[in-house]
């Protein structure tokens, strides 16, 4: 008898008689039209006080266009912007130290290397 053996076995699930117990798929197709509500129309949501539909892919305001926030939208593009190019900076910053940091520890390695070898050669003197 294992110490670990498989004491624990499920009963397997019978199966199920009926895929689905809603009548629905019984029903005639302007019955299903009435009961499932097939117009739909577009998706709309309130968002920041400004309505918007669900258009072709997109999210369009149902004024038209955002009126209102149009110098809001350009300060923030200008920001995104500023920032795009900041980041853009600090990689390239980044990009920099880490060479320098390359070419100064590989100088110290050579060093390092070099020393050992003065060390050896003066030891052979002696």
């Amino acid at each position: 008898m294992p110490l670990f053996g498989n004491s624990f076995s499920p009963k397997k699930t019978p199966p199920r008689k009926w895929a689905s117990l809603s009548n629905l798929h019984m029903l005639d197709r302007s019955t299903r039209e009435i009961e499932l509500g097939l117009e739909y129309g577009t998706p709309t949501m309130n968002l920041a006080g400004q309505s918007l539909k669900f258009e072709n892919g997109q999210w369009v305001s149902e004024s038209g266009s955002f009126l209102g926030d149009r110098r809001e939208l350009q300060r923030l593009r200008k920001r995104n912007q500023q920032l795009e190019e900041e980041n853009n900076l600090l990689r390239l910053k980044v990009d920099i130290l880490l060479d320098m940091l390359s070419e100064t520890t590989a100088e110290s390695h050579l060093l390092e290397k070099e020393l050992e070898e003065l060390k050896q050669h003066s030891r052979r003197k002696k």
